[in-house]
């Protein structure tokens, strides 16, 4: 019998129907022309509510429009909000569903992956957003795909890059961390700070980025050792928080998108 994903946060995070949310990912996406570029390798994207962080993960999904029948498969990590993991959670689900259908899961990939921080749990990605809150964009954006998600957990960044490094394969594999910034500063403070975790991302320093910086620290120190290591660079696309897209300004979470490409591209 077929396992699927149910999604957890439809309804909540973003749109619960199908119509209001390709309409809303369609105006989220429509409010930025479609730009010129190279093909990125990887994403870095918020995972808040939309109307929070909406408009600054479309500025990093934007980028797979000229290049959308390339990408035939998504590595999506992202941190575990609700269940403690001692490693990077996979799912033996065969499909994540959203409102817009179901993503099937990479099933060959996932039983291959041989190594230590990799675990199977089911409780660790049944309630977690920051890898579904992706999801509609990646449809609306590349159509058909496979997906292999990873939540997260009390793992080392050098044992995320690894794995990492283990699904990197072709141009046609796409590697999405899913990451917020500062949490609940006040406005000019979280935009101090936030400028100093985007420059670090840009320097690939990975042990610069902690926890009290970007919830996704550990996926996020992952990609910058893997993309290090591969000899990519990271391009900054965006970087608000929710004083600029939703809210007031005394407790505000940040947000940024970034992309990393080859060092060729960036000339």
């Amino acid at each position: 019998m077929t396992q699927i994903r149910k999604p957890a946060v439809a309804g909540h995070f973003y749109p619960g129907t199908a119509g209001e949310l390709s309409t809303t990912v369609q105006t989220l996406l429509g409010r930025l022309q479609e730009p010129a570029g190279p093909p990125p390798k990887a994403l870095i994207v918020p995972h808040a509510g939309y109307i929070y962080s909406g408009p600054v993960a479309a500025t990093a999904y934007a980028r797979l429009g000229p290049y959308r029948e390339r990408y035939r498969r998504v590595i999506l990590l992202g941190p575990c909000h609700r269940l403690a993991s001692p490693g990077l959670a996979v799912s033996g689900a065969d499909a994540f569903r959203t409102p817009l259908g179901d993503v099937p899961l990479d099933r060959k990939a996932i039983a291959e992956l041989n190594h230590p921080a990799v675990i199977r749990s089911e409780s660790a990605h049944r309630h977690e957003h920051s890898l579904e809150v992706h999801l509609p964009f990646l449809q609306h954006m590349l159509g058909s795909f496979s997906l292999v998600p990873l939540a997260v957990g009390d793992v080392a960044p050098e044992a995320v890059a690894e794995v990492i490094e283990l699904l990197w394969d072709g141009p046609e594999t796409l590697i999405v961390v899913s990451s917020d910034l500062s949490h609940y500063l006040p406005y000019g403070q979280a935009q101090q700070r936030d400028r100093a975790t985007s420059k670090a991302i840009e320097e690939l320093n990975a042990h610069r980025i902690g926890h009290g910086d970007a919830c996704g620290a550990t996926p996020l120190g992952g990609l910058l050792i893997a993309v290090r290591r591969r000899g990519l660079q990271i391009r900054t696309l965006d970087l608000r928080n929710s004083g600029d897209t939703a809210g007031g300004k005394d407790q505000v979470v940040g947000y940024g998108a970034w992309m990393a490409v080859e060092e060729a591209s960036c000339d």
